[in-house]
């Protein structure tokens, strides 16, 4: 992969949070949908109290997410 096609932003995190949570990112993903109104850092806080993230991780996933449409 070279340079110009190095993965940016929130899902730069994507390929850490897998191997760390052992849950693919469609995962996160729906536990976020399952959120909708709630504020990017309720969202947060609750990935990091319900399923243990760490918090750059816990953000990552909520910024792609709310960026992606959710929220």
């Amino acid at each position: 992969m070279s340079d110009n096609q190095k993965v940016k932003g929130p899902a730069s995190y994507f390929p850490s949070i897998e191997k760390t949570y052992g849950k693919p990112i469609s995962h996160w993903l729906q536990v976020l949908d399952d959120m909708k109104g709630r504020k990017h850092m309720e969202m947060v806080a609750a990935l990091k109290a319900q399923h243990k993230l760490g918090h750059g991780h816990a953000n990552a996933l909520v910024a792609y997410h709310r960026a992606q449409g959710g929220g």
